[in-house]
Formats: C-alpha cells, sequence, structure tokens
C-alpha cells in the first residue's frame, strides 16, 4: 500500500491531480471491460467503424465472458435463419433459472414438515416471492420448449453433421440435464400432484432388473417417497443437475465457438464446412453488431416471461401431499406424456387390436422374460436419448441440403408425429377420435372430475363466491337462479356434457344411462366458507340398480380459485 501511494504522489506531482484522476479512471475502466477505453465503448455505442488493429477483438482473447464468443460470424448467421437464436434463448432460460431457484432457496426448507409451508411462504410473505416463483416455474417450461425446438431446428439444417457429431451429443445431454431439473424441481413444493406424479415416475426404476429396487431405493431414500427422497431430488435440482448443466454448456459453447456457427444448408458444397472461413467482405463483428442484436432478444424474452408472470400465469400449487389419497387422472410432467403413454396398453402400435397388442407383449414376455413396463419404460424410453446421441454417427449422408436428406427429414417427421402422439395417449383422455391412451372411470365419475376436479380448479370451483347461492340446483339448459349467471352457465355445461355422454360411449363403451340427473348443492358452513357438492344419480349399466355418486369441495371467499 505504502508502494502504491508513492507511485501515486510521484504521478499526481509530474502530470498533474486532473490527468492524474483520468488516467486512473480510464485504466479502471479497461480492467471492468477487458481492454477497451471509453473512447472505444463510445465509438461502439455510436455505430462508428472499428479502428485498425481492431481493439474490440480484447474482450474475447482476454475476458472471461467474451472468451467463449467467437470475434465476428458469418453474416448469413446473423439473420433470424437459420439459428432462429434458439442456443442463445436456452442459456438466457437456465440463467433466469439459475437465478430465482437461487432466491427461493433462501426461503425453502427440504422437509417434509416445512416444504408446503415453506412454498406458502413464499407465495403470500416473501417479497416478490409468488413473482419470483412463477417467473421460475414458467421459465422452467419454457425451458424445456425451447431447447427442444434448439434440438429439432440442429437436426432440421442437418447441423449435427461432422465436424459437430460431438456438439449434438453435448446438445443431448443438455436436453436431458433440462427434463431432469423441471422433473426433480416437480416435487419441491411437496404438494399432492407433484408427490404422485414423482412416486410414479420412481416406480418405474422399481420394474427395472437386478439393480432396479436398488435405484429405487437410492433415489426415494426409503420404500415410499419421504424426508429421504424429498431431500435427493432437492439436491438433485440445486447441486448435482445445475453442476453438470454448467460443465456441458461451457464444453457446448466452446464446441460452437471451435467449429463455428453452421451456413444455412444451401450455401455449402455438399460434404465441406465453411462455417470458420469467413471472407472479410462477409464478417459482422460480435461487437457491436451481434451484442446489440443478442441484447434485443434478451429484452424482448424477458420482458414477455415477467409480463406472463405478473398478469396470466400462476405456477400451480395443490393440496398438501397425501400418501393415503391418490388424485384421479394423475399424470407426469407435460414433457413426459409420451413415456406415460408407453406404458399404456397399447404401447406404440395403437393401429392393432388391443389383443394382437396384448399378444405381442406376452410374446415378448415368455420367450425374453421381460414385462411391459421394463419392455417400454426401462428399455425403450432411454434408448430414445441413446437414438438421439448416435443420430450423427449413424446418418451417412454427408449434404445438409434438405432435398438430398429426404430420408432422414422423412424419419425424423416421423419420430416427432409417434412422440405427440404417444404424448395424447398419455393423458388421459387419450387421443381425440381415436381413444388411444383412454383411462377414464365410470360416466359420472367423470362428470365430476370435470367440474370438480379432485387438484386444480375447475367450474365448479371457478364461480365467484357471491353467486354462489345457497340452495339445490338442477342441472339444466336454463337454471334461472337470480343474480347467479356464472352459475347458472356451469349448470348449462353440465347439462350440455351429461348429454354427449349420454349419447355417445366412450373408449371404453360406456355410456350415461338417460335417466341420469345431476344436482349441485350449496350450503353455508361459516360466514366465508361454503360447501359445493355435485350429486349424480344414475343406472349403472353393468348391474340395472339405481346408484349415486357424490363428491364435494370447501371454498373459502379469498381462495381466488
Amino acid at each position: 500500500m505504502a508502494i502504491i501511494g508513492k507511485r501515486l504522489i510521484k504521478q499526481v506531482k509530474t502530470t498533474g491531480l486532473k490527468s492524474t484522476v483520468a488516467q486512473r479512471a480510464d485504466d479502471a475502466f479497461q480492467r471492468f471491460t477487458t481492454g477497451l477505453s471509453w473512447d472505444d465503448v463510445r465509438g461502439i455505442l455510436r455505430g462508428d467503424p472499428a479502428p485498425r488493429p481492431n481493439p474490440r477483438v480484447k474482450p474475447h482473447t482476454e475476458g472471461f465472458w467474451f472468451h467463449i464468443r467467437p470475434t465476428f460470424y458469418h453474416e448469413a448467421t446473423t439473420s433470424l435463419y437459420p439459428t432462429f437464436r434458439l442456443g442463445l434463448l436456452s442459456a438466457l432460460f437456465f440463467a433466469i433459472e439459475i437465478i430465482t431457484g437461487v432466491y427461493l432457496m433462501i426461503f425453502y426448507t427440504p422437509s417434509p414438515e416445512r416444504a408446503y409451508s415453506s412454498m406458502i411462504d413464499i407465495i403470500t410473505n416473501v417479497p416478490f416471492g409468488m413473482f419470483v416463483r412463477d417467473l421460475h416455474r414458467l421459465g422452467a417450461e419454457v425451458m424445456v420448449i425451447v431447447v427442444t425446438l434448439h434440438m429439432v431446428r440442429t437436426f432440421t439444417t442437418g447441423s449435427y453433421k461432422k465436424p459437430r457429431q460431438f456438439t449434438w451429443f453435448t446438445g443431448v445431454v443438455l436436453l436431458m440435464v433440462t427434463l431432469g431439473l423441471s422433473f426433480s424441481g416437480y416435487l419441491l413444493p411437496w404438494d399432492q400432484l407433484a408427490f404422485w406424479a414423482v412416486t410414479i415416475g420412481t416406480s418405474m426404476a422399481d420394474a427395472a432388473p437386478v439393480f432396479g429396487p436398488t435405484v429405487n431405493l437410492l433415489l426415494r431414500g426409503a420404500p415410499d417417497i419421504g424426508a429421504g427422497g424429498l431431500l435427493r431430488f432437492y439436491l438433485l435440482h440445486v447441486v448435482l443437475l445445475p453442476l453438470i448443466g454448467i460443465i456441458f454448456v461451457a464444453v457446448h459453447y466452446y464446441k460452437v465457438v471451435r467449429w463455428g456457427l453452421s451456413l444455412p444448408p444451401e450455401m455449402e458444397p455438399v460434404g465441406e464446412d465453411n462455417a470458420r472461413k469467413v471472407p472479410p467482405d462477409k464478417r459482422v463483428n460480435f461487437l457491436p453488431d451481434i451484442a446489440t442484436n443478442e441484447i434485443m432478444y434478451i429484452a424482448v424474452a424477458v420482458a414477455i416471461l415477467a409480463i406472463s408472470s405478473a398478469t396470466w400465469y400462476r405456477a400451480p400449487l395443490e393440496t398438501h401431499s397425501n400418501p393415503l389419497v391418490t388424485p384421479n387422472h394423475t399424470v407426469a410432467p407435460w414433457y413426459f406424456y409420451w413415456l406415460q403413454g408407453l406404458l399404456k396398453n397399447t404401447h406404440i402400435i395403437p393401429i392393432l387390436p388391443n389383443a394382437i397388442s396384448s399378444a405381442v407383449d406376452r410374446f415378448v414376455f415368455d420367450y425374453i422374460g421381460i414385462t411391459p413396463k421394463i419392455l417400454w419404460g426401462i428399455i425403450v424410453g432411454p434408448l430414445v436419448f441413446v437414438l438421439l446421441m448416435v443420430v450423427p454417427y449413424i446418418d451417412p449422408n454427408p449434404s445438409r441440403r434438405y432435398g438430398q436428406r429426404k430420408i432422414m427429414l422423412g424419419l425424423g417427421a416421423l419420430f416427432a408425429a409417434l412422440i405427440v402422439y404417444l404424448s395424447l395417449a398419455g393423458i388421459p383422455t387419450g387421443v381425440p377420435i381415436t381413444g388411444f391412451g383412454y383411462v377414464g372411470g365410470a360416466p359420472p365419475a367423470e362428470i365430476a372430475q370435470e367440474f370438480m376436479p379432485d387438484e386444480g380448479n375447475g367450474d365448479l370451483m371457478k364461480i365467484p363466491f357471491d353467486q354462489m347461492i345457497v340452495g339445490e340446483y338442477q342441472a339444466s339448459p336454463d337454471a334461472g337462479v337470480a343474480n347467479a349467471p356464472v352459475l347458472n352457465a356451469v349448470l348449462r355445461e353440465i347439462y350440455y356434457d351429461m348429454q354427449r355422454r349420454m349419447a355417445n360411449a366412450d373408449p371404453n363403451g360406456r355410456k350415461l344411462s338417460p335417466d341420469a340427473v345431476t344436482k349441485v348443492q350449496i350450503a353455508q358452513i361459516q360466514p366465508d366458507l361454503k360447501q359445493v357438492t355435485i350429486v349424480i344419480n344414475y343406472t349403472d349399466d353393468q348391474t340395472g340398480t339405481p346408484q349415486e355418486f357424490s363428491k364435494f369441495k370447501f371454498i373459502h371467499k379469498d381462495a381466488e380459485h
């Protein structure tokens, strides 16, 4: 410190106080910008052409953050096509998840006794808690979509081909990390829907031969999901998977810089890669052109995410987890619907009758000893990701041009269509028209589940509290309840839903009996609490005996359903 002070005093004596302060400020500014002086930055902001030699490359050669970015790009890759900026958006949402996740970690306790109450505290008492949670959850959903679209774009443009095979491989790993991050965070709220979705998901590991029970025990920490399982998923979510993601993002970015952004397929000769051979007249410098362009994309994406979280989007939080009560229509997260569709009875061959599909399963079990759960959930499911990893190594076609890749593009389209079809099969209502994957119960139970689901908000629960007028009302086209238009509309929708179920059998061949009557009963329990009950009287189509089905929920004035 004494030496520094002597140097400072000597400089002041030599050049004067004003010049010394200006020089020291410029030195500090250049350290912050990694070599750029204030005049260089001012020229960038004004859009001045780069001087020679170009000082704007110093942040790339001497800095940490810009070191992973090319100093210049080919002008053909700077427009929206061919990259659509999906790689940039993938990295952006990963960063948003880390930032918002760290904020949420401060107020969250990973224990069954405190996890759910921590979520209640976050959305009610923590400053900006609900907003940050909505950002985190919506960002995770969008990140899955963006990363998937990035993979689709890379495949479609043939950018996985030599010399970018390993870049594609790291991209598949990052896709798996993205799915793992989203799934591991699914359990943390410790609510009913997440608890049972993860319970079902981890039960698949138990079906694996030899090591299945051990893997299941490692994931859950006990025979059933509890404190050990919650802690394991928490550590996966906040430590292991983010660490793997950061490492592979670094490797992925390094490989992108190493080989450059692939040009549009039609611009390169077949079998050649000219991404790094950019003529001087085709170069676009990262500073300022690409940087300002990316800042615009980032600003727009963050604005859309923030506005959505502040207005229409609300991260779901269901009732507290209950191991003794399984909600109807429990499903995996939407990005694993395709895997759930694989596990259903007719499996991957829905065009065949169930008897033939079952015969295939019996053949595999009798002669190979593999049960359908192991075959489709443990073997075929993971093989999808293995297949994605080896795509660059099994595609012998050197061309990236669309017209010369009809076979691979056709197979890719078939694969995408199959994933979409199986995803539709993964939801309880199954695929429209074909009914493949339908797992509904009796029609009365389905009516109640439609308008008053076990978890989530149905139309009966969305009726304004002041329109829940105490009484009993029959579902009809015109119930005529005074001063309750929303209640009348819901009663009308229930009536039309009943008519559809009377006229059309569900995929299991069951119809609602023609004499069925549905009533909605509303009772005042406390000044700010009402009980809404849906009662369905019908004739059982199998026994021919009169039956009654009922289901109720308590609705509080401040519930905000």
